[in-house]
């Protein structure tokens, strides 16, 4: 991830990703916003794309590549907003003292290891 974030300008003009205290709401920056929304846009047509070739009944191999690129895609969302989530979030919540985000955090991850 280190790596994407040198790469990814939009990572680094992340605003504050969450609010504190019981308003907990995700505050990107407008760039963030809409790369993730274009992102968001791609796989959803990949989306209907493989509906399409089951429809079709189009080779199973084929849409199974199909379903693993949109995964890879929909990993790639998840990394970029798990960046934000750490480095504005958890950082900021760790500053004031807050240590329960950390095990909110590994739920977080487990969950998406599961995948």
């Amino acid at each position: 991830m280190v790596s994407e974030t040198k790469n990814n300008p939009l990572l680094l003009e992340e605003e504050n990703c969450c609010a504190n205290g019981t308003d907990r709401k995700s505050h990107h920056s407008d760039k963030v916003k809409n790369n993730l929304v274009t992102r968001l846009n791609r796989i959803e047509g990949q989306i209907r794309g493989i509906k399409g070739l089951i429809e079709k009944d189009t080779y199973c191999d084929d849409v199974i590549t199909q379903i693993s690129a949109t995964q890879s895609a929909l990993n790639s969302v998840a990394k970029i907003l798990l960046e934000g989530h750490l480095k504005g979030c958890v950082a900021d919540r760790l500053q004031e003292g807050d240590t329960e985000v950390l095990d909110e955090v590994l739920i977080t991850i487990q969950k998406l290891m599961k995948k």
